[in-house]
Protein backbone atom coordinates (compact mmCIF):
# COMPACT_ATOMS: atom_id res chain seq x y z
CA UNK A 1 0.00 0.00 0.00
CA UNK A 2 1.86 3.07 -1.24
CA UNK A 3 1.94 6.03 1.12
CA UNK A 4 4.07 9.15 0.77
CA UNK A 5 6.99 9.33 3.20
CA UNK A 6 7.53 12.84 4.48
CA UNK A 7 9.89 14.65 6.83
CA UNK A 8 8.45 16.79 9.61
CA UNK A 9 10.40 20.05 9.62
CA UNK A 10 9.70 20.95 13.26
CA UNK A 11 13.06 19.67 14.53
CA UNK A 12 14.81 21.40 11.61
CA UNK A 13 13.31 24.85 12.04
CA UNK A 14 16.67 26.30 13.06
CA UNK A 15 17.61 25.88 9.38
CA UNK A 16 16.12 27.95 6.56
CA UNK A 17 13.17 26.27 4.88
CA UNK A 18 15.04 26.22 1.58
CA UNK A 19 17.89 24.25 3.17
CA UNK A 20 15.60 21.67 4.79
CA UNK A 21 13.78 21.17 1.50
CA UNK A 22 17.10 20.70 -0.28
CA UNK A 23 18.22 18.04 2.21
CA UNK A 24 14.90 16.17 2.11
CA UNK A 25 14.85 16.24 -1.68
CA UNK A 26 18.41 14.94 -1.96
CA UNK A 27 17.69 12.12 0.50
CA UNK A 28 14.65 11.05 -1.50
CA UNK A 29 11.68 12.01 0.69
CA UNK A 30 8.36 12.35 -1.13
CA UNK A 31 7.44 15.53 0.66
CA UNK A 32 7.39 17.57 3.83
CA UNK A 33 5.14 18.06 6.83
CA UNK A 34 5.90 21.76 7.21
CA UNK A 35 6.17 23.34 10.65
CA UNK A 36 4.61 26.76 11.21
CA UNK A 37 7.63 28.20 13.01
CA UNK A 38 11.15 29.24 12.15
CA UNK A 39 10.99 30.67 8.64
CA UNK A 40 9.16 27.62 7.32
CA UNK A 41 5.58 28.97 7.38
CA UNK A 42 4.21 32.22 8.79
CA UNK A 43 0.48 31.57 9.06
CA UNK A 44 -0.29 35.25 9.56
CA UNK A 45 0.51 35.61 5.84
CA UNK A 46 -2.18 33.19 4.72
CA UNK A 47 -3.77 35.86 2.50
CA UNK A 48 -0.47 36.85 0.85
CA UNK A 49 -0.65 34.90 -2.41
CA UNK A 50 2.97 35.63 -3.32
CA UNK A 51 4.18 34.28 0.03
CA UNK A 52 2.07 31.13 -0.24
CA UNK A 53 3.42 30.59 -3.75
CA UNK A 54 6.97 30.99 -2.45
CA UNK A 55 6.45 27.89 -0.29
CA UNK A 56 5.21 25.95 -3.31
CA UNK A 57 8.17 27.12 -5.39
CA UNK A 58 10.67 25.87 -2.82
CA UNK A 59 8.97 22.49 -2.73
CA UNK A 60 8.85 22.24 -6.51
CA UNK A 61 12.53 23.12 -6.90
CA UNK A 62 13.40 20.20 -4.65
CA UNK A 63 10.98 17.64 -6.08
CA UNK A 64 8.77 17.60 -3.00
CA UNK A 65 5.05 17.69 -2.22
CA UNK A 66 3.31 18.80 0.96
CA UNK A 67 0.61 16.69 2.60
CA UNK A 68 0.27 18.38 5.98
CA UNK A 69 1.35 21.46 7.88
CA UNK A 70 1.82 21.51 11.63
CA UNK A 71 1.36 24.13 14.33
CA UNK A 72 2.02 22.31 17.57
CA UNK A 73 3.57 25.27 19.38
CA UNK A 74 0.72 27.72 18.92
CA UNK A 75 -1.95 25.06 19.48
CA UNK A 76 -0.39 24.30 22.86
CA UNK A 77 -1.29 27.76 24.11
CA UNK A 78 -4.99 27.58 23.21
CA UNK A 79 -5.98 25.67 26.37
CA UNK A 80 -2.91 25.61 28.59
CA UNK A 81 -3.11 26.74 32.20
CA UNK A 82 -0.81 28.12 33.42
CA UNK A 83 0.65 30.20 30.60
CA UNK A 84 4.18 31.01 31.69
CA UNK A 85 7.81 31.43 30.62
CA UNK A 86 7.78 28.03 28.90
CA UNK A 87 5.28 29.43 26.41
CA UNK A 88 7.33 32.57 25.89
CA UNK A 89 10.09 30.27 24.61
CA UNK A 90 7.88 28.61 21.97
CA UNK A 91 5.44 31.29 20.82
CA UNK A 92 5.79 34.00 18.21
CA UNK A 93 5.86 37.62 19.34
CA UNK A 94 2.45 38.22 17.74
CA UNK A 95 0.87 35.52 19.94
CA UNK A 96 2.79 36.28 23.13
CA UNK A 97 2.64 40.13 23.06
CA UNK A 98 2.65 40.96 26.81
CA UNK A 99 2.14 37.39 28.08
CA UNK A 100 -1.22 38.06 29.75
CA UNK A 101 -2.61 34.50 29.84
CA UNK A 102 -6.08 34.96 28.44
CA UNK A 103 -4.81 37.25 25.74
CA UNK A 104 -2.24 34.64 24.75
CA UNK A 105 -4.95 31.99 24.53
CA UNK A 106 -7.19 34.20 22.36
CA UNK A 107 -4.36 35.11 19.99
CA UNK A 108 -3.27 31.47 19.79
CA UNK A 109 -6.82 30.50 18.79
CA UNK A 110 -6.80 33.11 16.02
CA UNK A 111 -3.44 31.82 14.81
CA UNK A 112 -4.86 28.30 14.62
CA UNK A 113 -7.75 29.58 12.51
CA UNK A 114 -5.19 31.20 10.20
CA UNK A 115 -3.31 27.89 10.10
CA UNK A 116 -6.41 26.28 8.60
CA UNK A 117 -6.70 29.12 6.10
CA UNK A 118 -3.03 28.81 5.13
CA UNK A 119 -3.40 25.05 4.66
CA UNK A 120 -6.36 25.59 2.36
CA UNK A 121 -4.44 28.17 0.32
CA UNK A 122 -1.54 25.73 0.01
CA UNK A 123 -3.86 22.92 -1.08
CA UNK A 124 -3.29 20.89 2.10
CA UNK A 125 -6.14 18.96 3.73
CA UNK A 126 -4.62 18.20 7.15
CA UNK A 127 -3.18 20.34 9.94
CA UNK A 128 -1.32 18.52 12.72
CA UNK A 129 -0.87 20.03 16.14
CA UNK A 130 -1.40 20.21 19.87
CA UNK A 131 -4.43 21.44 21.80
CA UNK A 132 -3.02 22.32 25.19
CA UNK A 133 -4.93 21.34 28.33
CA UNK A 134 -6.14 23.17 31.41
CA UNK A 135 -6.21 19.88 33.35
CA UNK A 136 -2.88 18.26 32.48
CA UNK A 137 -1.59 19.81 35.72
CA UNK A 138 -3.92 17.41 37.57
CA UNK A 139 -2.51 14.25 35.99
CA UNK A 140 -0.90 13.05 39.23
CA UNK A 141 -4.40 13.17 40.80
CA UNK A 142 -3.08 14.50 44.11
CA UNK A 143 -4.34 16.60 45.68
CA UNK A 144 -7.40 14.79 44.38
CA UNK A 145 -9.05 16.28 41.31
CA UNK A 146 -12.84 16.05 41.44
CA UNK A 147 -15.00 14.83 38.59
CA UNK A 148 -16.25 18.39 38.26
CA UNK A 149 -12.73 19.74 37.76
CA UNK A 150 -12.00 17.21 35.02
CA UNK A 151 -15.35 17.84 33.34
CA UNK A 152 -14.63 21.58 33.40
CA UNK A 153 -11.34 20.90 31.60
CA UNK A 154 -13.04 19.09 28.74
CA UNK A 155 -15.68 21.81 28.56
CA UNK A 156 -12.92 24.42 28.37
CA UNK A 157 -11.36 22.48 25.50
CA UNK A 158 -14.69 22.31 23.66
CA UNK A 159 -15.43 26.00 24.22
CA UNK A 160 -12.03 27.07 22.90
CA UNK A 161 -11.65 24.61 20.04
CA UNK A 162 -15.15 24.47 18.55
CA UNK A 163 -14.83 27.99 17.07
CA UNK A 164 -11.43 27.03 15.64
CA UNK A 165 -12.88 23.85 14.16
CA UNK A 166 -15.69 25.88 12.61
CA UNK A 167 -13.05 27.63 10.48
CA UNK A 168 -11.41 24.30 9.63
CA UNK A 169 -14.79 23.06 8.38
CA UNK A 170 -15.38 26.25 6.39
CA UNK A 171 -12.13 25.88 4.46
CA UNK A 172 -12.26 22.07 4.08
CA UNK A 173 -9.27 21.17 6.26
CA UNK A 174 -9.07 18.58 9.07
CA UNK A 175 -7.26 18.97 12.39
CA UNK A 176 -5.18 16.02 13.62
CA UNK A 177 -4.40 16.30 17.33
CA UNK A 178 -1.22 14.51 18.31
CA UNK A 179 -2.11 12.27 21.26
CA UNK A 180 0.69 13.28 23.56
CA UNK A 181 1.51 14.04 27.20
CA UNK A 182 0.36 17.55 28.21
CA UNK A 183 -2.55 17.53 25.71
CA UNK A 184 -6.25 17.12 26.39
CA UNK A 185 -5.88 13.64 24.81
CA UNK A 186 -2.74 11.83 25.93
CA UNK A 187 -3.80 8.16 26.05
CA UNK A 188 -6.59 5.81 24.93
CA UNK A 189 -9.37 6.88 27.29
CA UNK A 190 -8.63 10.60 27.14
CA UNK A 191 -8.75 10.34 23.34
CA UNK A 192 -12.28 8.95 23.59
CA UNK A 193 -13.27 11.63 26.08
CA UNK A 194 -11.88 14.35 23.84
CA UNK A 195 -13.97 13.22 20.87
CA UNK A 196 -17.06 13.11 23.06
CA UNK A 197 -16.39 16.65 24.31
CA UNK A 198 -16.79 18.07 20.80
CA UNK A 199 -19.63 15.83 19.71
CA UNK A 200 -17.39 13.58 17.61
CA UNK A 201 -16.99 16.23 14.92
CA UNK A 202 -15.51 14.67 11.78
CA UNK A 203 -13.20 17.63 11.22
CA UNK A 204 -11.24 16.55 14.32
CA UNK A 205 -9.10 13.43 14.45
CA UNK A 206 -5.68 12.27 15.55
CA UNK A 207 -2.07 12.36 14.51
CA UNK A 208 -0.90 8.90 15.57
CA UNK A 209 2.63 8.88 17.00
CA UNK A 210 3.43 5.52 18.63
CA UNK A 211 6.52 6.82 20.44
CA UNK A 212 4.27 8.45 23.03
CA UNK A 213 2.49 5.17 23.70
CA UNK A 214 5.61 3.18 24.58
CA UNK A 215 6.44 4.79 27.92
CA UNK A 216 2.78 4.73 28.95
CA UNK A 217 2.71 0.97 28.23
CA UNK A 218 -0.24 1.37 25.86
CA UNK A 219 -1.16 -0.92 22.99
CA UNK A 220 -0.50 1.25 19.94
CA UNK A 221 -1.89 -1.34 17.51
CA UNK A 222 -5.19 -1.42 19.42
CA UNK A 223 -5.35 2.37 19.23
CA UNK A 224 -5.00 2.32 15.44
CA UNK A 225 -7.67 -0.34 15.04
CA UNK A 226 -10.14 1.19 17.49
CA UNK A 227 -9.75 4.75 16.19
CA UNK A 228 -9.53 3.69 12.55
CA UNK A 229 -11.80 6.46 11.26
CA UNK A 230 -9.89 9.15 13.19
CA UNK A 231 -6.32 8.41 12.14
CA UNK A 232 -5.77 11.48 9.95
CA UNK A 233 -1.96 11.55 9.99
CA UNK A 234 0.92 9.34 11.19
CA UNK A 235 4.30 10.19 12.70
CA UNK A 236 7.16 7.71 12.57
CA UNK A 237 9.22 8.33 15.69
CA UNK A 238 10.87 5.78 17.96
CA UNK A 239 11.21 5.60 21.72
CA UNK A 240 12.85 3.13 24.08
CA UNK A 241 12.17 2.37 27.73
CA UNK A 242 15.02 2.03 30.19
CA UNK A 243 13.27 0.90 33.36
CA UNK A 244 15.98 -0.62 35.53
CA UNK A 245 14.40 -0.06 38.93
CA UNK A 246 15.95 3.39 39.32
CA UNK A 247 14.76 5.07 36.13
CA UNK A 248 11.07 6.04 36.07
CA UNK A 249 8.52 6.53 33.33
CA UNK A 250 8.09 10.23 34.17
CA UNK A 251 11.67 11.00 33.17
CA UNK A 252 12.85 12.62 36.44
CA UNK A 253 13.12 16.10 34.82
CA UNK A 254 16.20 14.87 32.96
CA UNK A 255 16.99 15.82 29.34
CA UNK A 256 16.56 13.44 26.40
CA UNK A 257 19.36 10.86 26.02
CA UNK A 258 20.37 11.07 29.68
CA UNK A 259 20.96 7.43 30.73
CA UNK A 260 19.09 8.00 34.00
CA UNK A 261 15.80 8.58 32.16
CA UNK A 262 13.25 5.77 32.15
CA UNK A 263 12.52 6.43 28.47
CA UNK A 264 13.86 8.49 25.63
CA UNK A 265 13.61 8.97 21.88
CA UNK A 266 15.99 6.92 19.74
CA UNK A 267 16.60 6.38 16.04
CA UNK A 268 13.77 4.73 14.15
CA UNK A 269 13.90 0.96 14.36
CA UNK A 270 16.12 0.84 17.46
CA UNK A 271 13.49 1.04 20.18
CA UNK A 272 10.28 -0.52 21.46
CA UNK A 273 7.64 0.52 18.93
CA UNK A 274 6.07 -2.57 17.25
CA UNK A 275 6.53 -1.20 13.75
CA UNK A 276 5.57 -4.20 11.62
CA UNK A 277 2.26 -4.87 13.44
CA UNK A 278 1.53 -1.14 13.29
CA UNK A 279 2.03 -0.92 9.55
CA UNK A 280 -0.12 -4.01 9.11
CA UNK A 281 -2.80 -2.29 11.20
CA UNK A 282 -2.53 0.86 9.08
CA UNK A 283 -3.03 -1.33 6.02
CA UNK A 284 -6.04 -2.96 7.66
CA UNK A 285 -7.79 0.34 8.31
CA UNK A 286 -7.03 1.56 4.80
CA UNK A 287 -4.84 4.47 5.84
CA UNK A 288 -3.34 6.03 2.70
CA UNK A 289 -2.01 9.30 4.10
CA UNK A 290 1.61 10.18 4.73
CA UNK A 291 3.97 8.50 7.15
CA UNK A 292 5.97 11.43 8.45
CA UNK A 293 9.43 10.98 9.97
CA UNK A 294 9.87 13.12 13.10
CA UNK A 295 13.51 13.14 14.10
CA UNK A 296 14.15 13.56 17.85
CA UNK A 297 17.10 11.31 18.70
CA UNK A 298 19.37 13.54 20.80
CA UNK A 299 22.10 10.91 20.63
CA UNK A 300 22.51 10.80 16.83
CA UNK A 301 23.44 13.39 14.22
CA UNK A 302 20.22 14.24 12.41
CA UNK A 303 22.06 14.43 9.08
CA UNK A 304 22.78 10.72 9.56
CA UNK A 305 19.42 9.85 11.10
CA UNK A 306 17.23 11.65 8.58
CA UNK A 307 18.15 9.48 5.58
CA UNK A 308 18.47 6.35 7.76
CA UNK A 309 14.90 6.77 8.99
CA UNK A 310 13.66 7.17 5.42
CA UNK A 311 15.17 3.82 4.43
CA UNK A 312 13.66 2.13 7.48
CA UNK A 313 10.17 3.41 6.69
CA UNK A 314 10.59 2.43 3.03
CA UNK A 315 11.17 -1.15 4.12
CA UNK A 316 8.04 -1.07 6.28
CA UNK A 317 6.07 0.30 3.35
CA UNK A 318 6.70 -2.98 1.50
CA UNK A 319 4.36 -4.78 3.89
CA UNK A 320 1.21 -5.63 1.96
CA UNK A 321 -2.22 -6.32 3.43
CA UNK A 322 -2.70 -10.03 4.23
CA UNK A 323 -5.55 -12.11 2.87
CA UNK A 324 -6.70 -13.29 6.29
CA UNK A 325 -9.75 -11.78 7.90
CA UNK A 326 -9.38 -8.48 9.74
CA UNK A 327 -10.05 -10.00 13.16
CA UNK A 328 -7.70 -12.94 12.64
CA UNK A 329 -4.85 -10.94 11.14
CA UNK A 330 -4.89 -8.04 13.53
CA UNK A 331 -5.76 -9.54 16.88
CA UNK A 332 -3.86 -7.78 19.65
CA UNK A 333 -3.87 -10.91 21.79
Amino acid sequence: MARPITLFTGQWADLPFEEVARLAGEWGYDGLEIACWGDHIDVSRWDDDAYVQSRRDILERNGLDVYAISNHLTGQAVCDDPIDERHRDILSDRVWVDGEPEGVRRRAAEDMKNTARFAAKLGVKTVVGFSGSSIWKYVAMFPPASDEMIEAGYQDFADRWNPILDVFEEVGVRFALEVHPSEIAYDYWTAKRTLEAIGNREVFGFNFDPSHFVWQQLDSVAFVLDFADRIYHVHCKESRTNLDGRNGVLGSHLPWANPRRGWTFVSTGHGDVPWEPLFRALNAIGYTGPTSVEWEDAGMDRLVGGPEALEFVRELAKITPPHASFDAAFSTK
